[in-house]
């Protein structure tokens, strides 16, 4: 796949620098390439749900996010993108001591492109999927 924008990587790294919220769940951008993006998170007992897991809405943040930013690694310089839908399937309990959302563009459109995620837990040199994501994405310009 070729980024129609050469700076693609910058604008993702920038963009996801200013999500406050990524920065509280002590998320991180680990790999930026042309329609892929993979964001990591460690476990924190403070994002758990009742049983001790790490909450769905985490690892559905990261899924999230990953695909936007795959999404917008194939946008055209001066554009931003949104997410107009997404449907989260959760496979297992999240245990891991941390987390990979692995997100690839499926089809890059003009204006809405579809990228799906798997979000892995990492424990040591093992992984185990937790969750798939599908996802559409919508790019549109940056007003000014």
């Amino acid at each position: 796949m070729k980024a129609p924008n050469p700076e693609f990587e910058a604008v993702v790294r920038e963009s996801f620098g200013r999500q406050t919220f990524m920065s509280a769940l002590g998320a991180k951008v680990e790999r930026v390439a042309p329609g892929e993006v993979d964001i990591s998170v460690p476990f924190n007992p403070g994002y758990s749900q009742q049983n001790g897991f790490l909450h769905a809405g985490v690892i559905t943040s990261i899924a999230d996010s990953a695909c936007g930013y795959s999404a917008l690694s194939m946008a055209p310089p001066a554009h931003d993108v949104l997410a107009v839908e997404f449907k989260i399937n959760l496979l297992r309990p999240a245990t891991s001591p941390s987390f990979l959302a692995c997100a690839k563009v499926v089809r890059a459109g003009r204006t809405l492109t579809v990228a799906m995620a798997e979000v892995f837990g990492i424990t040591g040199s093992q992984r185990v999927l937790v969750a798939t994501m599908m996802s559409t994405v919508i790019a549109r310009p940056i007003p000014g």
